[in-house]
């Protein structure tokens, strides 16, 4: 076996309890895409999801010494901010196992974390090597120069494989990385489903409301890599080194929808795109594409959406291919600390888009975040009061994290400022999560906040009748007992409400707005 790529697990640290029935369990698109590159070059490679299968550390060590790869690939990508990062608390663990039943075994380590702290990763982690860039070229560059040293009895020549992070005589070495790899359909088309347990894989709780059973079978696909624009709490175009925009060919995308369809019965969709709605001659060649499949009515997809970026004529285009959930990032009530985050729309344009989605019988997921430099306790308040006005089918509450490459990171780093002790707790749910505080809210004060929150929307009479209205009694009383239980903070338990922790800035400074420049 040439190469052996593992998804790390870890949702027990990542999402509490959460993780057991209510959190999606989603096919690693980058496990796949490195796997079909490698895989048309003529190497032979298997992909071992750990969170899909359940399988501990010790248990992968277990499988690598008996298949022996030549290159163990440790993928830790993600497709929201946090990810990443925080899967960096099970491939920790994993990479640790491994070298200690298999201790000769080479492991490069790579995704969206690794690209953002390279150096980092190699001095801490139980690897011999790390990616700065996406990881195909890359990972094959290596697995090549491993089989021609191995062949010829000479030392492999680490200088020449791009993006590679390295050490020579105890020095870490850092290679350029490759360019971006163009052809998308060509060369990272992942069309390796054969490769993965499909059975296991299911959708978020919410994506199936009303009928709950339809959870599985699930995949997730993209239609596109990157975002254009420059959020300063995002990390998403941290392996690509750039603010660009890849696109498949819409052919190609429904093509892999109705291989999944036919031959894995799958109806139930996430597409992973940070961006969906943005390119109109794409979304429209995909969707009138879709819509012409006699199964178009079964389709279940969601994706992500900008509030500023939805045009109303469009909507019912995206509804006749399935598109059943958009997710909208409206991140704060507050005019004014929307405008420091460079999202600044007003907020009857927010109220009127989010109705014609709605009317467009497509269902909303509301995105705040608590705790963005400008937020204080009445901020705080009047985002939790928009998103019960708006009242959308289910929400998401984040608090601000400065999470490793976002230019938020890279500021926290250099002012100091307070930042979680291990990765896991930059997880939104983890026991030990912590945000960043602001000028006037401690990180405590943003945890305590968003947790309550979080209880109060969806405990609230006005949001479980939509609920019962839309869904049925069913999903009402499951979400009732979604939201009976709380999660345990360590940050919460220790009760530093009143400590002095407030965003350290330079006089005068906004950090979205310096680094948004």
């Amino acid at each position: 076996m040439d190469l052996l790529l593992i998804n790390p697990g870890g949702r027990e640290l990542i999402y509490q309890g959460l993780g057991a029935e209510l959190s999606a369990v989603e096919p690693p698109l980058w496990c796949r895409l490195i796997a079909g590159y490698v895989a048309d070059r003529g190497s032979s490679v298997e992909i071992l999801d750990s969170e899909a299968e359940h399988i501990g550390p010790e248990n992968v060590a277990a499988r690598v010494a008996e298949i022996q790869p030549r290159l163990v690939g440790v993928i830790v990508f993600g497709h929201q901010p946090s990810a990443s990062t925080q899967q960096m608390s099970g491939a920790g663990p994993l990479c640790r196992a491994i070298k200690a039943v298999v201790s000769h075994q080479p492991i490069i380590i790579a995704g969206g974390h690794v690209a953002a702290l390279p150096e980092k990763t190699l001095q801490e982690e139980a690897v011999d090597f790390a990616c700065n860039g996406e990881g195909p070229v890359t990972i094959y560059q290596l697995l090549q120069t491993l089989h021609a040293a191995a062949g010829a009895g000479f030392s492999p020549d680490f200088s020449r494989v791009e993006g590679l992070v390295w050490r020579e005589n105890g020095k870490i070495r850092q290679n350029p990385a490759p360019s971006l790899i163009k052809d998308l359909d060509a060369d990272l088309h992942g069309n390796v489903w054969h490769l993965l347990p499909m059975e296991k894989y299911r959708a978020h709780n919410w994506q199936c409301f009303g009928n709950l059973a339809s959870r599985q079978p699930y995949a997730s696909i993209y239609t596109t890599l990157g975002c254009p624009y420059k959020c300063s709490f995002c990390c998403i175009n941290a392996p690509f080194g750039t603010n660009r925009y890849r696109m498949r060919a819409p052919e190609k995308v429904v093509e892999e929808i109705d291989l999944l369809y036919h031959t894995y019965g799958v109806r139930t969709f996430k597409i992973i795109d940070e961006m969906f709605v943005l390119n109109d001659r794409d979304v429209e060649g995909i969707c009138q594409r879709l819509a012409a499949k006699r199964y178009a009515r079964e389709l279940n997809f969601w994706a992500y959406a900008r509030v500023d970026i939805v045009k109303e004529d469009r909507l019912q285009m995206l509804r006749d291919a399935g598109i059943r959930w958009l997710a909208l990032g409206i991140e704060s009530g507050s005019e004014h600390v929307r405008d420091g985050a460079e999202k600044s729309l007003a907020q009857q344009d927010i109220v009127d888009i989010v109705k014609a989605i709605q009317n467009a019988g497509i269902h909303v997921i509301g995105n705040y975040i608590f705790g963005l430099p400008d937020d204080n306790l009445q901020t705080m308040r009047q985002t939790l009061d928009l998103a019960k006005v708006l009242n959308c089918e289910f929400a998401n509450f984040y608090s601000a994290m400065a999470y490793p490459g976002s230019p938020l990171y890279r500021m926290a780093i250099e002012n100091g400022w307070d930042l979680p002790e291990s990765w896991s707790g930059f997880s939104q749910h983890s026991y030990d999560c912590k945000p960043l505080p602001t000028e006037q809210v401690s990180s405590a004060e943003v945890l305590r906040f968003r947790d309550n929150a979080f209880h109060e929307y969806f405990q609230s009479p006005a949001y479980l009748d939509l609920v019962e209205r839309k869904f049925g009694e069913e999903t009402m009383q499951h979400i009732k007992e979604m939201s009976s239980s709380r999660l345990r903070r360590k940050l919460l338990e220790e009760d530093h409400v009143g400590d002095p922790g407030r965003l350290p800035l330079p006089r005068g400074a906004n950090p979205f707005t310096i680094l948004n420049t």
